[in-house]
């Protein structure tokens, strides 16, 4: 196949430039000519001509017939069997094939595959009346169209020229100096050509879209919102984003951003809601009316004899948020029931109570043990408020005991 060998030569050249020994694996070398054609790839600023060799390298390296005779003859047996190529195909054909189609780099190279565009993503406000009962919205955007009389072309002849400014890559390079043999290099869209890769002749543009290829225009959206649809759930318009030439387009994403509700709150399927009872209901029974998320009034209401305890729960099955997809089941609607005490009572009011609810505790103390205690008095306070003074009293000791003379060598010396 590659004809009469000739005599035996340098047969390192190939391992030297892909950074390998002989002895390296296949998984070897797809690592290492992976790293090092992402680095010299000339989108990213690297060296055209060692983008080649790498290619070239990988090219036989990567074939065990190419790479068996390469190991015993060296390059010139290669070369005379296929001709004088030494392998001869594009470096971009051998990139593309290697990962897929494309530059990761967003460069345009030869044989690439059209891109999709970007997703515009938009917030939608909702209540959670909204996701209960489901709802339409209209929406009113403005989005990039082709344009209708170049077709997208920019020109009215329908030609363009290659960018001189990026050489029809779209992209550029640039490097800043950091320090003393520190330098930065940075990859950016062309200005000349806006990351097209193309420019267009003055005279030749399009009249309508002036050669930028696209206009504007402003279209309705009806987004509709399902019953039992998430905080956070998206709901998508495929196409729907900007056009631009050679790109599919991309999708309009609006995410549901739920609103707090005064009264009710969300856990997945099911709700809560808080109700407070004075103490005469929460004892002696209760009724109230409880105005739903769909507007209806549900009667809420204890059994005779019940007592409710305070931060108490109670549930009411399939009263809850309809389920996704599923919306004539719900989930539960649970009550937490707070209870309001009285502030204070009087003496006829206590002695009321005393003959209808249940006896004090069992323990009584004598007049003997109640003269052997010493007398407190209790005080209300706020707890936060008192957690907080001891935190700044705390800091404020720290503080005092660092101004002291020593306080650094004892906190260094309780630190060893």
């Amino acid at each position: 196949m590659f004809g009469r060998p000739p005599k035996k030569s340098d047969n390192t050249k190939y391992y030297e430039i892909l950074g390998v020994s002989k002895t390296a694996s296949q998984d070897d070398l797809k690592k290492a000519y992976r790293k090092a054609a992402i680095k010299n790839h000339p989108d990213k600023g690297g060296d055209p001509e060692k983008f080649k060799e790498l290619a070239q390298a990988y090219e036989v390296l990567s074939d065990p017939e190419k790479r068996e005779i390469y190991d015993q003859y060296g390059e010139d047996a290669l070369k005379e069997g296929m001709g004088g190529g030494g392998g001869g195909h594009d470096p971009f054909d051998i990139y593309q094939s290697f990962f897929g189609g494309g530059s990761p780099f967003g460069g345009k190279n030869k044989g690439s595959k059209t891109e999709k565009g970007e997703d515009v993503v938009h917030p939608l406000k909702v209540s959670l009346e909204d996701l209960y009962n489901g709802t339409s919205k209209k929406l009113s955007l403005a989005r990039n169209v082709l344009c209708s009389k170049c077709k997208g072309k920019g020109s009215k002849s329908g030609a363009s020229l290659t960018c001189p400014g990026c050489q029809g890559s779209g992209m550029k390079v640039s490097i800043r100096q950091l320090g003393p043999s520190m330098i930065q290099q940075m990859q950016h869209a062309c200005g000349e050509c806006k990351g097209t890769g193309e420019t267009i002749n003055d005279k030749d543009r399009c009249p309508q879209c002036k050669g930028d290829k696209v206009s504007q225009e402003k279209k309705v959206l009806e987004v509709h919102v399902e019953k039992g649809m998430q905080n956070g759930q998206k709901i998508t318009f495929p196409g729907e984003a900007d056009e631009a030439p050679d790109t599919v387009t991309g999708d309009i994403v609006f995410v549901l951003q739920q609103k707090e509700h005064p009264k009710f709150k969300r856990k997945g399927d099911d709700l809560f809601y808080e109700h407070t009872l004075s103490l005469t209901e929460s004892l002696c029974g209760f009724q109230f009316i409880l105005t739903h998320l769909d507007g209806r009034h549900l009667l809420i209401k204890s059994e005779a004899g019940e007592v409710v305890k305070p931060d108490q729960f109670k549930a009411i099955n399939d009263e809850g948020m309809p389920m996704y997809q599923r919306p004539f089941m719900k989930g539960k609607l649970y009550i937490q029931f707070t209870v309001d005490f009285p502030d204070t009572l009087s003496l006829d009011q206590c002695k009321a109570l005393e003959a209808v609810l249940p006896p004090r505790s069992s323990t009584q103390l004598t007049d003997m043990e109640i003269d052997e205690c010493e007398e407190t008095t209790l005080h209300d306070v706020n707890i936060m408020e008192e957690e907080m003074r001891r935190k700044q009293q705390a800091q404020e000791a720290y503080e005092e005991d660092e101004d002291m003379p020593g306080g650094a060598q004892r906190v260094q010396c309780a630190q060893q």
